[in-house]
């Protein structure tokens, strides 16, 4: 035990008297399980534990409750029940709306690539999905144009070169369209 603390220990579980610490003596414990007060050292501990002292009965069976019939007409549910779920229903929602827009947030401000795949693969696990739309064709209703860069190849035209801010869609409803480069020809452009 270290020189600075105050009452320093004689063996494993007691302190030397005087000391103020309470947690000092196990003196008054029953470490043994068998009524006798020990002094708390390694044999008491490791010392066999008798025979249990509960004795065990099989516990009855319970009774069924009784049935009790619907009242007023109404057949399974109460009308405040009802409104009562669908408001719990409407703060699950909202809450996990929060929440999916709290992770898009820290996604954007993460410094380290393993944090942003995990922080995306979290949101995929609850149907949260990025979008990466590179080799696509550009479809202004689901991406948004951050840039382009020209290319002699024909066939590139119109094409997602790469994203620059990824996107996110949840189970197929758009959140956020992926900011991205698109190819132009320069036989256009020029």
């Amino acid at each position: 035990m270290a020189s600075w603390f105050k009452g320093k220990r004689k063996d494993g579980f007691r302190t030397e008297a005087g000391s103020d610490d309470s947690y000092g003596s196990n003196d008054s414990y029953d470490m043994a399980g068998e009524g006798a007060v020990t002094g708390g050292g390694i044999e008491d501990v490791l010392r066999p534990v008798g025979e249990p002292t509960v004795e065990l009965r099989p516990v009855a069976a319970a009774e069924p409750a009784p049935e009790v019939a619907p009242a007023d007409g109404f057949d399974e549910f109460d009308a405040d029940g009802m409104a009562g779920a669908a408001e719990v229903y409407e703060q699950t929602v909202a809450d996990r709306r929060a929440l999916v827009a709290l992770c898009l947030y820290a996604h954007d401000r993460a410094r380290s690539s393993g944090v942003a795949e995990r922080i995306e693969e979290g949101l995929a696990g609850v149907g949260v999905t990025a979008l990466r739309p590179e080799g696509e064709r550009f479809d202004p209703a689901v991406h948004e144009a951050g840039g382009t860069v020209g290319t002699e190849d024909e066939s590139l035209d119109g094409m997602v070169a790469e994203t620059e801010v990824v996107g996110f869609s949840d189970r197929g409803h758009l959140l956020r369209a992926p900011i991205v480069t698109v190819y132009t020809s320069r036989a256009t452009t020029a």
